[in-house]
């Protein structure tokens, strides 16, 4: 697995006014992309198409996972982060061609109303990933994750806290 390359992916931390970031549950395995009990929550994420630069690839995950427009732009992480997937037998998909996912980071504040969220309506064709949303601390999200997720996790949250509440 370890020859197969990286996915390229944008992940969104959404901050609110009192600086907590929004946080979906998945709903389920999409192999290799795995949940587990007590580590079902994440924030918005997903791939990057080809051409597409990562800021837009952002914006467009944010949208088609969350419904979310109303968003300014704050900040992104200084480097790349990357994981790896954890070992899957399952049935072939998508994923299954990448060692992992390679991420860029961007922090956007959220601008709207919070009626604009809407995680289980199914937009771009895609099929609904997470079941429910709440607004969570942003030190709190390594522990929510899956643990191959963990030390991204944690690199997200040490670049953003200066967007985290106080």
């Amino acid at each position: 697995m370890t020859t197969l390359p990286y996915r390229p992916n944008a992940g969104i931390a959404l901050f609110n006014v009192e600086g907590r970031v929004l946080i979906a549950r998945r709903l389920k395995d999409d192999g290799p992309e795995i949940i587990l009990p007590g580590h079902d929550w994440q924030m918005p994420q997903g791939g990057i198409d080809a051409d597409e630069e990562p800021l837009a690839a952002a914006r467009r995950e944010l949208y088609e996972e969350t419904g979310v427009t109303s968003a300014r732009y704050l900040g992104e992480t200084a480097d790349w982060l990357s994981y790896d997937f954890p070992p899957y037998h399952g049935l072939p998909v998508n994923l299954s061609r990448f060692r992992g996912q390679r991420q860029k980071w961007f922090a956007f504040a959220f601008t709207g109303p919070e009626s604009e969220i809407e995680v289980t309506a199914q937009r771009a064709n895609e099929e609904v990933e997470f079941g429910e949303w709440r607004w969570e601390r942003l030190a709190l999200l390594p522990r929510l994750v899956v643990p191959f997720k963990r030390a991204v996790y944690e690199r997200v949250a040490a670049e953003f806290a200066r967007f985290a509440e106080g």
